[in-house]
């Protein structure tokens, strides 16, 4: 795993989809553009969800990692 600086955590465990995406879009919203945040989920649905989002917004997934749980998302904000 690379070591990225990230500017806020999100700790999505737990939840079922669409939870971490909706928590990850209104903690994105509220970060200034350029920041990094780092998003901890369990839900297998995100894998698909957190690539779809960054593929289709100005958000960049910089790296996941979801080989194994949890999974781990770097976005930096758009």
């Amino acid at each position: 795993m690379s070591e990225y600086i990230f500017d806020e955590e999100l700790d999505a465990s737990g939840l079922n989809c669409p939870l971490p995406l909706l928590k990850a879009k209104q903690a994105l919203n509220k970060m200034p553009k350029g920041k990094v945040l780092k998003v901890i989920a369990t839900d297998n649905g995100s894998i698909r969800d957190f690539k779809a989002y960054t593929d289709q917004s100005d958000h960049e997934l910089l790296e996941s990692f979801t080989e194994q749980e949890p999974y781990v998302y770097i976005i930096r904000r758009g």
